[in-house]
């Protein structure tokens, strides 16, 4: 997989990574990473998202050697004089910094690369009012387990006793054994390394290699233990916990508990020598991964790391300038620790512009990560509601052409006028309602803007949102959740007066061409029409460079990647939902296989997934099309409708009819009363309208909402409850009614005003549960209790703006 074949190559280019890391290092279990010694503790400390500068960019750009004391002094100067007065503070020593271990198997810094000590170096560091930090990996070091060294401060206490048994590889290059938490003397070994460090002065260490992550899903590898050690070993001296790379989504919870950060995909760097730093590609590929991880940081939770922000040097960094504007962007909406891997005596005019203006930066340390309003498009919008009511919204060409965007106050939960700054420009564009359009954003370019409600404007908060307080047992959707949906009603028009009388359509999957524009492509793709080898619809996508992908996401319970197999082709990685499923062979000995089902899921949870397709071998990778299985709901989901005897067409609803939100055909949306009606949850769609459609196959979409954002949260302990403060006039509680709920308490600033009950005899989204009367103006606080019932589910809140302050 190239993407591991990176990582490899990353442990050739720095000899001194491999031999340093061979020599040291041991990972732990334990407890929390919450310091409680006073205002300077972890906890307070990481409360916004880093700001500094890492060595591993350049350590690949430059061959490996690059973190001696005088190249590491140098960039602390720099960062000093250029950098500092901005926020960016601290300075982190990749791999490769020790030179051996003392007698109790400690690690000992290299005095190649530190002549005069490392102490010297840190010294310095300090001195510039910067902070320090250094590189671990799980495990302990094979030398240090087989000296068997008396580990300090745990007196009985050795190395050779504390790897597992038997002995089991403990980091992704095999430098280190597995360690075993079960024996005390393991958080001992932890904690003596940890108290060397405080004696330095280290403020925060990065932990590589963590597994499930780092390329390792199988089960083989598992550090938690390793995390929860130096979590606990490393919070008694207030030292940073930073944990790479690419870890498991499935253990968010776990990596929050523990660390202060945590690498969500692969090394931003491209590994093309002194070429170029970093490629567009690996910018790219991080949108989708944010798409899944934003509502995971945040402060007193921590931060989603994006690896290193290169964009300091266009003659290094391997990106355009509408390119690093638009990395520095992404980092900034997403709340991503902004370290640069730049040389820092050695920027240029437009990357110091960049990294120092103080309104992108404050929307980063803001600490609200941003959410895309889709993905399903290379012009997507991210955003964010502050905590103050403002919103942070960016928007991303990911297109190849340049392209006018408009930004629908509706997608992001406001409604009415607003005010918006242009953070790049640092000026006020004006006051808009309803929509703001944003003429000729550029290839791969980016903009970005604070929008500020104006009076009467509202705003909706959903139930994900940072600002809302879950307190209780809450869990988000857990098959709890409606998802607003479309369902197609194929129908045969035809004449037969003039030829045979049209039948309905054979049922079966939802067949998606290569060539839809809800297909996502990533990197270097080529469209290739006519092939006349039996392609559906007679048209291919083809990729022809390794890492490069396809994207969809569609609402279903089963999805089939059907494409071209030849031996031409290889590999092709599947993601589903983020997570890595399976590898499947496109790759045939003989002959063309044209239309062949390659991977196939069904029995997903009815919902919003993402399949992510990625090009791993082979000379080509084809997509021809995607298949989605959805749940039935409309019955029948096919007819005919013969213009010689024309008649209504109706269908029964499988949802509830309160479900039912419209019905679109191939000209825009029908008239209710007019087009269509719905009688005791059947739908007749009149003959008149279908007497309006070509002749051929139409599809008539029927559509049905969900839940706000297509998302819930559900309890099932009474006394549980959700809180949202807010500064505004009015408020309106809505959400979903169902068998299965019961009575909720409404508290209004610490006043019970009302017991609402959301038991009804059928499921139905966005109701309207509770609106208050007009309130004064200033901060209010909304909490609601669950009283009685199986389940509570809380959807969204939205209030009335008087004035943002």
């Amino acid at each position: 997989m190239k993407a591991h074949t990176h990582h490899r190559r990353r442990a050739a280019a720095a000899p001194a990574v491999a031999a340093a890391a061979a020599l040291v290092l041991t990972m732990a279990s334990g407890g929390s990473a919450v310091a409680d010694d006073g205002p300077e503790g972890i906890e307070e400390i990481a409360q916004q998202p880093y700001m500094g500068w890492s060595s591993y960019s350049m350590q690949v750009h430059s061959g490996g050697q690059w973190i001696t004391a005088d190249q590491i002094i140098a960039q602390s100067d720099a960062m000093h004089e250029t950098l500092q007065p901005y926020g960016y503070e601290y300075i982190n020593v990749d791999a490769g910094w020790n030179g051996g271990i003392d007698e109790h198997g400690r690690p000992v810094p290299s005095e190649t690369l530190y002549p005069d000590g490392l102490q010297a170096v840190i010294d310095h560091v300090h001195g510039n009012g910067q902070k320090f930090g250094l590189y671990f990996i799980p495990g302990i070091g094979q030398e240090v387990y087989e000296d068997d060294l008396p580990i300090a401060g745990a007196p009985g206490c050795s190395t050779g006793d504390i790897a597992t048994t038997p002995l089991q590889q403990g980091d992704y290059w095999g430098f280190t054994y597995q360690i075993d938490f079960s024996n005390p003397c393991s958080q001992a070994y932890v904690d003596s390394i940890a108290e060397l460090l405080g004696e330095w002065g280290v403020d925060f260490v990065k932990f590589d290699s963590v597994t499930p992550g780092s390329g390792i899903e199988d089960g083989s590898m598992d550090s938690r233990g390793d995390v929860a050690a130096w979590s606990q070993a490393l919070a008694r001296h207030d030292i940073w916990l930073e944990l790479s790379w690419a870890v498991d989504i499935d253990e968010a919870d776990y990596w929050a508990e523990h660390a202060q950060g945590w690498r969500i995909d692969w090394d931003v760097e491209c590994y093309c020598g002194d070429e170029a730093l970093t490629t567009w590609a690996n910018v790219e590929r991080l949108f989708p991964r944010l798409a899944q991880w934003w509502r995971y940081a945040g402060p007193d939770r921590g931060w989603n790391d994006l690896d290193s922000l290169n964009v300091g040097n266009g003659s290094m960094d391997g990106l355009t300038r509408d390119e690093r504007r638009t990395a520095m962007t992404l980092w900034a909406v997403s709340a991503a620790p902004l370290y640069i891997g730049n040389d820092m005596t050695n920027l240029d005019q437009y990357g110091i512009e960049l990294l120092t203006n103080d309104e992108v930066i404050a929307a980063n340390q803001a600490g609200t990560p941003a959410r895309p309003v889709a993905t399903d498009t290379n012009h997507q919008v991210w955003y964010s509601l502050n905590a103050d009511g403002t919103y942070t919204v960016a928007l991303f060409n990911l297109g190849r052409t340049e392209a006018d965007m408009t930004l629908d106050f509706e997608d992001i939960g406001l409604s009415g006028s607003a005010t918006v700054r242009d953070l790049w420009a640092q000026r006020k564009i004006g006051t808009v309602t309803d929509e703001l359009v944003v003429d000729s954003v550029p290839i791969h370019g980016a903009r970005l803007f604070t929008v500020t409600p104006g009076r009467g404007a509202t705003i909706t908060v959903n139930d994900d949102d940072l600002r809302v307080e879950h307190e209780g047992d809450w869990a988000r959707n857990g098959g709890a959740e409606v998802v607003a949906t479309s369902q197609p009603l194929r129908i045969a028009v035809g004449d037969s007066s003039t030829g045979e009388a049209p039948t309905a359509p054979e049922a079966g999957p939802i067949a998606v061409n290569d060539d839809d524009s809800s297909i996502l492509y990533q990197g270097s793709w080529s469209h290739s029409t006519g092939r006349g080898l039996g392609d559906h619809e007679d048209d291919v996508h083809f990729s022809e460079s390794e890492g490069n992908a396809v994207e969809y996401t569609f609402v279903g319970t089963g999805i089939d990647y059907v494409t071209e197999t030849h031996s031409s082709q290889g590999d092709v990685e599947v993601y589903l939902d983020g997570q890595l499923v399976e590898t499947v062979s496109t790759y045939q000995e003989s002959g063309r296989g044209a239309q062949q089902v390659v991977y196939s899921v069904r029995d997903l949870p009815n919902g919003t997934h993402t399949l992510r397709l990625v090009h791993a071998s082979g000379e080509y990778m084809l997509i021809d099309r995607l298949d989605v299985v959805q749940e039935r709901l409309i019955e029948p989901s096919t007819a005919a409708f013969d213009l010689a005897e024309p008649a209504d067409v109706t269908v029964q609803l499988l949802r509830a009819e309160g479900e039912l939100s419209g019905i679109t055909g191939p000209a825009g949306a029908l008239t209710e009363g007019v087009d269509y009606t719905v009688d005791g949850g059947a739908v007749t769609v009149s003959a008149a309208y279908l007497a309006t459609l070509d002749e051929g196959e139409q599809t008539l979409q029927v559509g049905f909402a969900g839940d706000h954002l297509n998302d819930v949260h559900m309890t099932s302990s009474p006394g549980d409850a959700v809180e949202i403060s807010f500064r505004g006039e009015r408020f309106s509680w809505t959400g979903p009614v169902a068998p299965d709920q019961g009575q909720v308490e409404v508290w209004l600033d610490g006043t019970l005003v009302e017991v609402v009950d959301t038991h009804a005899e059928e499921r139905l989204t966005g109701q309207e549960l509770f609106t208050s009367a007009k309130l004064r103006d200033g901060e209010h606080t909304v909490r609601l209790v669950m009283v009685s019932g199986d389940v509570m589910r809380f959807d969204a809140l939205t209030y009335t703006v008087k004035k943002v302050r």
